[in-house]
């Protein structure tokens, strides 16, 4: 397939990228910088400028490929405000691209994060939320897989709230950053609540398998650890940076604060059962060993 990438220089975009050339796909990626265009046609791809917040450029990619891979985000998102104000033009670059997609059949294929369910993994059959945080996420999503019903074969990678690779990325990145910001390895709530996590490279398949053979209207979970302890991967944070391992308040992390507090764990069996997907990289506790004082 010749597929349109948008995001395709971020920390899941890069692998979603290579692992589509990687097994006979042409990618046309979005690149709002030249330094991201180059980037890109390094890797094997073919760009076009813009971001998503060009809606124009959105239509005439999509019209041009045999499927779509949507990724990109703000990289702004430090407050509520501009958390808000990036899904919103999330929510309109989805809508273009499944618009330019009508009654093609062609792939569609979107993100967002794993539910929440109360006192268990969550699964693949649980609605997403639609609100707190990021409850206009699921409102788009779940938009997006209706146009199953409108001739595009719309589907869904849930991702954990860690995506990482070598040491950074997601949730567990953040706690790192902000570690190495206040000088303390914190942990909000009690540090029990438990979060999934994927290696992005895994991540990476998940969406191919998707892009390749989702049947229209569907979600999947790109989980490959259920759930580690937050005190867990703190303690692993505090050891490689040598700080000292505390909890703190929920507002230390911003917006993400209440998502940060709440336990979490997701399973993938049924996309592991149906798409024989397979994760075979580091765990995230693995990967944190890579941090760097």
């Amino acid at each position: 397939m010749h597929v349109f990438v948008t995001g395709g220089t971020g920390t899941i975009g890069t692998p979603v990228v290579a692992e589509m050339l990687a097994n006979g796909h042409t990618v046309l990626a979005l690149a709002r910088s030249e330094a991201s265009a180059t980037t890109l046609e390094q890797a094997g791809a073919s760009t076009i400028r813009g971001s998503i917040a060009d809606l124009d450029v959105l239509r005439t990619a999509a019209g041009q490929v045999d499927g779509v891979i949507s990724l990109a985000f703000s990289r702004d998102y430090g407050s509520t405000e501009s958390l808000q104000q990036g899904m919103a033009e999330e929510t309109a670059a989805m809508t273009t691209l499944a618009d330019a997609l009508l009654g093609s059949d062609r792939p569609l294929v979107v993100v967002s994060g794993t539910p929440w369910a109360e006192g268990r993994p969550s699964t693949e059959e649980d609605p997403l939320p639609t609100d707190g945080p990021v409850g206009g996420r699921g409102i788009t999503v779940n938009a997006i897989l209706g146009y199953a019903d409108r001739g595009v074969r719309s589907s869904a990678i849930r991702l954990p709230r860690t995506v990482h690779a070598n040491g950074t990325g997601g949730l567990a990145g953040l706690l790192t950053e902000n570690a190495r910001r206040t000088g303390v390895a914190g942990y909000p709530g009690d540090g029990s609540q438990r979060w999934p996590a994927v290696h992005a490279a895994d991540a990476a398949v998940l969406f191919r398998l998707a892009l390749e053979s989702a049947p229209a209207g569907s979600a999947w979970h790109a989980v490959a650890d259920e759930g580690d302890a937050v005190i867990d991967l703190v303690r692993v944070i505090g050891r490689r940076l040598g700080l000292p391992v505390e909890q703190v308040p929920e507002e230390t992390f911003g917006p993400f604060g209440p998502i940060f507090a709440t336990d979490q764990p997701a399973s993938s069996a049924i996309t592991r059962r149906a798409l024989g997907w397979t994760p075979t990289h580091p765990s995230v506790l693995e990967d944190l060993e890579l941090v760097q004082p």
